[in-house]
């Protein structure tokens, strides 16, 4: 049977759903939950998306992600795939560790959003250790929520605080007594939060990812004082800072496919590409102002 094509929007935010093969859990002890996490810091550095909630149980995990103008295949993909390897190694295994591909949800509207919260937030509930106290899951961003911080330096706390009014102490007890009654993320909301503003569009700023090859290579030789024809020259260290921002600009700013920017460089591999946005990520941080520029540009 052929798959069913994934439904995506750029300005998206999605419910994430990924789960292990039956045969063996996700996570078989803490420092692999971290090492998932520790993933998930290295590419939202790169894509420059946003978590909102999330919560790893042994043998699966949900997350709300707001993919901010990237490509949400991209984003999971890269995560999944890395973290497959390590846990192979690990573990001494082979073959595939994900039960076929993430599942994702379309969010549409805020009250969707906030009861798939305290779903994603209420799922260590059947834990022996934490009936009745999911709030003490290490593991869920809930403990972030109610602390104000972001243990795994992951998540965006500012659009769910700011949509549910989280810095009023009755509207963060209501949530959590919400959370401890949510069975299913389709549950209707029945409870009130004190003067809720509706935040789900204005406070949201969507990166743009409509830029060409061409455009990216022209602005960043532009900035680096380099002629523009210079990206096509290998082998030369002095053009490496300009081949290898312009690669990983390519592929996060212009959701371009590795095919696509080996296309335009030309004569260099796949492999190649994937190392140098690496390095270029690395070196457009450092830049003095270029990324600052290159988005408002937009």
């Amino acid at each position: 049977m052929p798959r069913v094509a994934r439904v995506k929007s750029e300005e998206g935010i999605y419910h994430i759903m990924f789960r292990s093969i039956s045969e063996v859990n996700l996570f078989l002890d803490d420092i692999d939950k971290i090492k998932y996490f520790k993933l998930f810091q290295k590419y939202q550095k790169k894509y420059q998306f946003k978590v909102y909630a999330y919560c790893l149980l042994d043998n699966h995990g949900h997350m709300i992600i707001d993919c901010n103008g990237a490509d949400i295949s991209k984003i999971m993909h890269s995560i999944n795939f890395c973290y497959a390897q390590y846990f192979n190694r690990k573990y001494n295994r082979h073959g595939h560790l994900f039960q076929d591909r993430f599942k994702s949800k379309l969010i549409k509207d805020e009250k969707y959003l906030i009861t798939l919260s305290a779903y994603i937030h209420n799922n260590p509930k059947d834990l022996p250790n934490y009936k009745n106290q999911v709030e003490r899951y290490p593991f869920s961003s809930l403990n972030d929520y109610i602390k104000g911080s972001n243990s795994f330096e992951i998540l965006d706390i500012s659009f769910l605080s700011q949509l549910l009014n989280l810095t009023n102490k009755k509207n963060k007890k209501t949530y959590i007594e919400f959370v401890k009654q949510c069975e299913n993320e389709n549950d209707s909301i029945d409870v009130e939060f004190e003067k809720v503003e509706n935040v789900y569009k204005s406070e949201r700023r969507i990166i743009p990812r409509n830029y060409t090859g061409e455009e990216v290579v022209e602005m960043v030789a532009k900035h680096l004082k380099i002629e523009q024809n210079r990206v096509y020259v290998k082998y030369k260290r002095k053009y490496v800072k300009l081949r290898a921002i312009s690669c990983f600009l390519m592929s996060c700013y212009c959701n371009m496919t590795q095919k696509r920017i080996c296309r335009l460089i030309g004569n260099i591999t796949q492999t190649r590409v994937s190392n140098l946005s690496m390095i270029g990520m690395e070196m457009a941080f450092k830049e003095d102002g270029l990324l600052e520029k290159f988005l408002k540009s937009a």
